[in-house]
């Protein structure tokens, strides 16, 4: 891990947690307390992306994650897990890609202190995701999540507010690899307005090697129901920052469902805007394989932008959890036509530790890449004792 936090937020950190720490028993009884958990995902995926160059993938993969969670000792957590991923079948190189390599590595290692009343730090290698991981996540959906090596700040003292200050100087991407960066994060949210959720959020990306991906993002978020009326409204503005040239382009989530019994519907437009064609919004951090469309072909916007107009169907039948989602892609400077997707997804619980889950994507490219259909089936199992 590469922790170079700035002195003054690890000098806070001492000065705050030394006179108010709050008295624990022992620490033996914290370890004894802890909690130690275990999951495992076995997952086969198939791809046919569509290029002649490439043989059609089929792989076979198995996460295990076991990790332990002590109490609380003096106000103070400590957590790590370990993540092993097996790998077999067909992929990369002559195969289509799919983007689960094998790897054994440290997944978290943090501490945390909770002594003093409505505040949390914590500090070392963690999960964070922000708001619907839109532009702060952790990839949970690869078998190896994205992490972060940050020092974290959380204030809960206003009502239903939620403050989340964080400094990370490194990412820990889903291919093992570890990215150099200073990123702060600002993230505020106010539980309980009479719209819903409201969250205001900052970012800044200074990314030590890649000098056109470092930006700032300002936005705001809304998330709320009316009866059985659903809906969200995002909005942002992303632009240079540190070393990068400059740009400026919008950002934009409209969102409108309706619940009736155990059937939702939802339309929406996601947009991620373009500055005149030359660079667009967009989502390094994010947990991009729940947005525009689940065959992953817009991992990264185009610099025309990206405009995904879709709707969505979800229900239960027979105890299993079914949706079904309608992508329109185009790009928002110009008039290209990128293509549409069509994503199924079906899922089950299998007692408390267990759940099945069978899903489908078939991208039809237009103006923008290939014809690509990916099909996964995956079982996972968690336990925590």
């Amino acid at each position: 891990m590469r922790f170079k936090i700035q002195p003054v937020l690890l000098g806070i950190l001492t000065a705050v947690a030394s006179p108010l720490a709050v008295q624990a028993d022992t620490l033996e009884e914290a370890f004894a307390s802890g909690k130690a958990t275990l999951d495992v995902r076995l997952r086969y995926e198939a791809v046919d992306d569509g290029n002649t160059a490439t043989k059609d993938a089929d792989a076979y993969t198995m996460r295990t994650r076991l990790g332990y969670t002590t109490g609380s000792y003096n106000g103070i957590t400590a957590h790590a897990d370990y993540v092993v991923v097996h790998t077999g079948g067909d992929f990369g190189g002559d195969f289509a890609g799919v983007a689960d390599p094998k790897i054994e590595e440290l997944n978290q290692a943090w501490f945390a202190y909770s002594g003093i009343e409505n505040n949390t730090f914590k500090l070392g290698r963690q999960r964070v995701i922000l708001d619907n991981a839109r532009f702060v996540g952790n990839v949970g959906w690869r078998q190896n999540e994205q992490t972060y090596d940050a020092f974290a700040y959380i204030n809960t003292s206003l009502a239903d507010t939620t403050i989340l200050l964080a400094n990370v100087q490194q990412v820990n991407s889903i291919f093992g690899t570890s990215i150099n960066t200073s990123t702060n994060l600002l993230n505020v949210a106010f539980d309980k307005t009479p719209v819903g959720k409201v969250t205001a959020y900052a970012y800044t990306i200074d990314l030590d090697d890649s000098a056109a991906l470092d930006s700032m993002t300002l936005g705001a978020r809304v998330k709320g129901s009316m009866d059985n009326l659903l809906y969200t409204v995002e909005l942002a503005q992303q632009s240079d920052y540190a070393d990068n040239t400059d740009f400026s382009a919008n950002y934009s989530l409209l969102e409108l469902g309706y619940k009736m019994d155990d059937i939702t519907f939802s339309i929406a437009n996601e947009t991620l805007g373009s500055d005149d064609g030359t660079a667009a919004v967009q989502t390094l951090l994010a947990t991009k394989h729940a947005f525009n469309g689940w065959a992953d072909k817009f991992l990264t916007t185009p610099a025309a932008g990206l405009n995904d107009m879709y709707i969505k169907v979800a229900t239960k039948v027979a105890g299993v959890k079914v949706a079904a989602v309608y992508h329109d892609f185009s790009a928002d400077e110009g008039n290209a036509d990128y293509g549409t997707e069509l994503d199924l997804v079906a899922s089950k619980s299998i007692g408390k530790n267990m759940k099945a889950m069978l899903k489908y994507a078939d991208y039809s490219a237009d103006d923008f890449s290939t014809d690509t259909q990916k099909i996964w089936l995956s079982l996972d199992a968690k336990f925590a004792q």
